[in-house]
């Protein structure tokens, strides 16, 4: 099973699934690691945990921006991965493991210069071993708090905000207009929390968009002015918009999009798949189910590492679900490669997002949404900050999400630079489930940790 094929991650006392409130920035990881590894002898069914012996040591120097060497001075490459963990490849393996942290309540304390037991493999994800690394040198406890989910106010239906909707429309300068959605009311506060990217999804602290330099500019200068794989002259690329409903599975779905319109590109539409992002909710570990995720471990690490399913071998419940049900005779699809866009975390921007969309196809991408988004109907959207105090307090017990979603294009609209973004929210949501925002700004974060990848066919 997919399940306990990645049990390394449950290794501490109190067992975590993936996206844990750890929160490491790159200064607490880069530097000198030592990693204790298992023989490198097991399948991806291998478990690890602290009782594991992990008798071999290998160094790993993870330097700026993201080269690592070995101990044999053998060179490869490194990311950041959100504030969860990182991920190293050099010499012909690829090293994999989340940040420890501790949580007493509220209180979590990320104890960034260790990691959690976790797994490396050859690059053929082959040859597993379990892992455990060690930081060198002096290292300070990090101590944040967590804001626990008011239950009664989560339990709470929610409520269209009409006040908000109707201070939006009456903006002069608003390039967006917004209405009440009915369908909206039928989920409570934490369900609508859901939608928008769940608990596990938020991010402490916001990432940011690479710099412009003048090397940018022409990059953004040699492509089209607008560009959508939606209407390649009149066709689509695109797959259909599906609904996430109560689940948190927004990641699920975005990354299940990406490389189903990446199958659909390579084979110039004569395969359209449909993949299952129940297969992702219920059988990785490398997420939260329906309390959210990340696209970086899905559409890339776990689409590489397990292979993805088609909508037949698993077919969407928007539940958490006690064991995978996944059908094991089912064919998997596979990723042979993928990163941030920019090359690791940290690198993305405008520039390298439009390149690599119109070269490779629709990315998988993350940002906050704010209130004001889900009233959201036409138009470039942007998050008005005036507009925070006719919020309902009634709505956001939370913090924050990482909502996953599709870029399929860019263009301009009234003078206005915008990305082309396909949701999960249904067809009667927005412009046919699709909603514009401004582009070239970081607008909530969507410039910052675009992911892509490459399908095998």
């Amino acid at each position: 099973m997919l399940r306990t094929a990645v049990l390394s991650l449950l290794l501490a006392a109190a067992a975590v699934r993936a996206d844990t409130p750890a929160n490491c920035s790159y200064s607490d990881i880069q530097g000198e690691w030592l990693f204790y590894s298992s023989e490198p002898t097991g399948d991806s069914s291998i478990q690890c945990d602290d009782a594991t012996p992990m008798d071999t040591v290998i160094a790993l120097s993870l330097q700026a921006p993201n080269t690592v060497v070995d101990t044999y001075g053998n060179v490869g490459t490194w990311t950041l991965i959100y504030n969860q963990g990182f991920e190293a490849t050099v010499n012909g393996r690829t090293y994999f493991a989340f940040s420890y942290y501790t949580q007493d309540g509220e209180e979590v304390t990320s104890l960034c210069d260790r990691t959690f037991p976790g797994w490396s493999h050859d690059i053929t994800v082959r040859n597993w071993a379990c892992i455990r690394g060690q930081k060198q040198g002096p290292s300070m406890p990090k101590t944040h708090r967590v804001r626990l989910a008011d239950a009664a106010k989560a339990a709470k239906k929610y409520v269209n905000n009409h006040a908000l909707i109707a201070a939006i429309n009456a903006r002069k300068e608003s390039k967006f207009t917004a209405k009440a959605y009915p369908q909206h009311e039928k989920y409570t506060v934490a369900e609508m929390y859901r939608r928008s990217g769940g608990a596990r999804s938020h991010l402490p602290q916001r990432p940011k968009a690479a710099p412009m330099t003048a090397e940018h500019q022409e990059i953004i200068k040699s492509l089209p002015a607008s560009f959508d794989w939606g209407d390649v002259n009149g066709v689509s690329f695109v797959p259909p918009v599906r609904d996430q409903a109560n689940c948190g599975s927004c990641y699920a779905f975005a990354s299940m999009a990406a490389l189903e319109s990446q199958v659909r590109i390579l084979t110039n539409n004569t395969q359209q798949p449909v993949f299952s992002p129940q297969d992702i909710v219920s059988c990785s570990e490398y997420s939260q189910g329906c309390d959210g995720g990340f696209p970086y471990l899905i559409a890339g690490k776990y689409a590489k590492d397990f292979g993805v399913v088609a909508e037949s071998c698993n077919e969407y419940q928007a539940v958490d679900t006690a064991t995978c049900g996944t059908d094991s005779s089912c064919g998997r699809t596979y990723t042979a490669t993928y990163q941030y866009v920019g090359g690791y975390y940290g690198a993305c921007n405008e520039a390298v997002m439009m390149e690599s969309l119109v070269n490779n196809g629709p990315l998988v991408i993350g940002f906050e949404v704010y209130d004001d988004l889900r009233p959201y109907q036409d138009g470039v959207y942007h998050h008005d900050f005036s507009l925070d105090h006719l919020t309902s307090s009634e709505f956001d017990p939370f913090e924050l999400t990482n909502h996953a979603v599709l870029i399929t294009g860019y263009g301009v609209e009234d003078g206005v630079k915008y990305w082309n973004v396909k949701n999960s929210w249904g067809t009667d949501w927005g412009n046919g489930g699709y909603f514009k925002i401004r582009r070239g700004t970081d607008e909530c974060g969507i410039e910052s940790i675009a992911v892509e990848t490459k399908v095998v066919l």
